[in-house]
């Protein structure tokens, strides 16, 4: 039997939904709305859709979303100045500055972009304050495609007390938050990495298992527990028609697609998987909506706190 598809789509649009009466009300009572700023540096082709569509979604929620670019030639320095100017600003209640930045800034650029953002306006999660609030589970902002996996699983009623849980991946960004996040509910979590050994095995004890690796198709049949919940946080643009083919059935809707455009987007979870998972997240349409509305809800969440200083 196929898997339960969790719909990110409507999930995302509930979540919107929900702000709609949060930000009228915020409107009505300090006479404008919550404001979020993202910087961009360069023209790095997804962070230019990534960063469109985040403005979009922001304005269809009624947020005033400013966008501030910086050339991809410019110093890191640049950014810095920024971050401090929109922290300053009473306007902006959110600063998010989109990632990755251009080599050319520096090793250290995101770290130190990071450290710069007030923590009362870090909508990504990112900060070292609202990772440590997050680790001792403390009310605070938290990264948003973690946040937003734990909202769709509890609207789809999945149980994750006394779950085990397996997160593939250990990035600050994803993997960490959603150990933590999943621990903070009563779930009995591994994270796994590429220095564990024997994968399959570990990733088949999981009730949960989130792909977070960013490697195409990479989380086969043999990795799940038959009825698993399987999260596909992966976004992988592919384009070797050979391995799409490899993984897709000859009628398949996706190869169709990718005749079309001449690449796919899939996730880090191989299609199969949908045979042996009890649910699973497809991509597109599954994580990713959550993330853009975890952001808004976050900026939300920080201008009514500003306000109630």
């Amino acid at each position: 039997m196929a898997a339960r598809l969790l719909d990110g789509n409507a999930v995302g649009a509930a979540i919107r939904d929900e702000l709609t009466p949060r930000v009228a009300a915020f409107r009505l009572r300090t006479g404008r709305p919550p404001g979020l700023g993202i910087i961009l540096a360069g023209h790095d082709p997804a962070s230019e859709i990534y960063v469109r569509n985040k403005l979009k979604s922001a304005g269809d929620s009624g947020i005033l979303a400013e966008l501030i670019r910086v050339p991809a030639d410019g110093d890191v320095n640049d950014v810095l100045a920024m971050v401090v100017a929109l922290n300053r600003r009473d306007d902006i209640d959110g600063v998010l500055v989109q990632s990755p930045l251009p080599a050319g800034m520096g090793d250290d650029a995101e770290t130190r972009v990071v450290d710069t953002i007030s923590p009362e306006k870090d909508v990504d999660g990112f900060t070292p304050v609202s990772v440590g609030r997050l680790v001792q589970n403390r009310p605070g902002l938290v990264a948003c495609t973690p946040a937003g996996v734990i909202e769709m699983l509890d609207r789809a009623e999945i149980a994750i007390s006394g779950a085990r849980a397996v997160i593939l991946g250990r990035s600050d960004i994803v993997g960490k938050p959603m150990a933590l996040l999943l621990l903070h509910r009563h779930a009995t979590v591994t994270i796994c990495h590429s220095r564990t050994r024997d994968l399959p095995a570990v990733a088949r004890t999981a009730d949960i298992l989130v792909a977070a690796i960013g490697r195409p198709a990479f989380v086969t049949p043999d990795f799940v527990k038959p009825g698993a919940v399987v999260v596909d946080v992966g976004i992988n643009v592919v384009s070797d028609e050979a391995l799409v083919r490899s993984w897709f059935p000859p009628d398949s809707p996706r190869l169709a697609a990718f005749a079309r455009r001449g690449s796919l987007t899939v996730g880090d979870v191989h299609p199969a998987v949908a045979e042996v998972a009890g649910a699973l997240t497809p991509v597109p349409g599954g994580v990713g909506p959550l993330t853009i509305a975890m952001l808004l809800a976050n900026t939300v969440r920080a201008a009514e706190a500003r306000a109630a200083r």
